[in-house]
């Protein structure tokens, strides 16, 4: 059998799945991932395990659409009024999650990674510094799906999606410090200005300018094929944001701020953006998901995961914690709307896509070899995990706010 085929089951399944969940009233996301694990090649010997290795095509180009759709949903218009609760809500959900599980992983690992040389400045330090700058950042693709399949609209899925873009720059700030202190504990580097600070700077703000720029160009290039088919303006916005995402590779600078980036230009700059994210919803957005989300449930190795479960559910349980007490508390502090302050959580827990390829820039650390693959275990567990549940809360919470009819 060639990968064709298995695309095909692949495909297919996840629609199947995703059909049958929703008939028990759950998100069809849930039902993606769900088709993906039991695929998985370590339950069942069906798809070959080379399937989940040779994906990043796939995965990068569902990732730019993903990411240019969330920042379809930030028209300034609509967040204008919400601005400070946004930006408040993010940066204490962000930090409250970071350091509770800085906090417990460093107490509790001790409890449940074993190495016979193990001590606080080799192991048990760095991983809690990079399980807790992994704690931040948010996906947002689920809860989009979510928000998409019930046509949520209000105050709490602005926030939402305003928070999920927005803590991602934070994760990425937090995960360039952690490294550079881990490496300094670890390998006795001597702190580096360059690294530690102008590094995630120019890839936060190269990002923000390069997306700008091919934001531009897509506007510009939506004016001449405005009245030509769907089809047409299909192929321009994939090619934009592929060309984005690639860019954004090639200069160093972060592909999924980039891409994102172009979504912003689109909706608050372009005359026809209703119409350029409607024809995406209609006619490629349910490809995009059974894709990405299936594939997902397919990454999970069994083994690996069953030797760091509790690991793996004490940084979900921590995260967990975080994110609902700094959500509450920026939302407090900041006087957000009553169904804000109350169910604007309930959208923050699922991760994936940035968390996956900042665990897997740690292997690229040599002196992080014997702890880089617990990192990426416990990870992509987590990611699991975070979204099964993700969706299921994110559904209940938009609709106890009144905005899924």
């Amino acid at each position: 059998m060639d990968a064709i085929f298995y695309s095909g089951i692949i495909l297919f399944a996840g629609f199947v799945f995703g059909e049958l969940v929703n008939l028990i009233k759950l998100p069809k996301v849930t039902g993606y991932i769900l088709a993906g694990v039991l695929l998985n090649p370590g339950l069942i010997d069906f798809i070959p395990k080379e399937m989940t290795t040779h994906t990043d095509l796939i995965t990068d180009v569902s990732l730019s659409f993903i990411t240019f759709s969330v920042g379809g949903t930030l028209l300034y218009s609509k967040i204008k009024n919400l601005g400070k609760s946004i930006l408040l809500i993010t940066i204490f959900e962000a930090e409250f999650a970071f350091v509770l599980v800085l906090i417990g992983i460093f107490l509790l690992s001790p409890l449940l990674v074993h190495f016979t040389s193990a001590t606080s400045l080799t192991v048990y330090i760095p991983l809690a510094l990079f399980f807790a700058a992994l704690a931040s950042p948010t996906d947002p693709s689920s809860t989009l799906a979510v928000m998409h399949q019930y046509k949520a609209k209000g105050k709490v899925s602005s926030t939402i999606m305003g928070v999920a873009a927005f803590d991602d720059i934070f994760g990425l700030l937090n995960f360039s410090i952690a490294l550079s202190v881990a490496q300094v504990i670890v390998s006795g580097k001597s702190f580096a200005f360059e690294s530690s600070i102008l590094s995630p700077l120019y890839k936060i703000f190269g990002a923000l300018i390069l997306g700008a720029v091919m934001g531009f160009v897509l506007n510009k290039l939506s004016v001449y094929v405005k009245k030509e088919t769907a089809g047409n303006l299909v192929v321009v916005i994939f090619g934009v944001l592929l060309t984005s995402f690639g860019l954004a590779h090639y200069i160093g600078v972060d592909e999924l701020l980039t891409t994102m980036t172009v979504g912003i230009m689109v909706v608050n700059f372009n005359p026809y953006q209703e119409r350029i994210f409607e024809i995406l919803t209609e006619n490629t957005e349910e490809l995009i998901f059974v894709l990405f989300f299936t594939l997902s449930g397919l990454q999970l190795d069994f083994n690996v995961l069953f030797d760091y479960l509790p690991l793996a559910l004490v940084f979900v349980g921590l995260r967990f914690i975080g994110k609902f007490f700094g959500t509450k508390f920026g939302a407090n502090i900041s006087n957000a709307d009553k169904k804000v302050k109350k169910f604007t959580f309930g959208g923050l827990i699922p991760q994936g896509g940035i968390v996956i390829g900042l665990a897997l820039i740690v292997k690229q650390h040599a002196e992080f070899s014997h702890i880089a693959d617990i990192i990426i275990s416990v990870i992509i567990g987590a990611t699991i995990i975070h979204e099964f549940v993700g969706p299921i809360l994110a559904k209940y919470s938009l609709k106890k706010a009144g905005e899924i009819n």
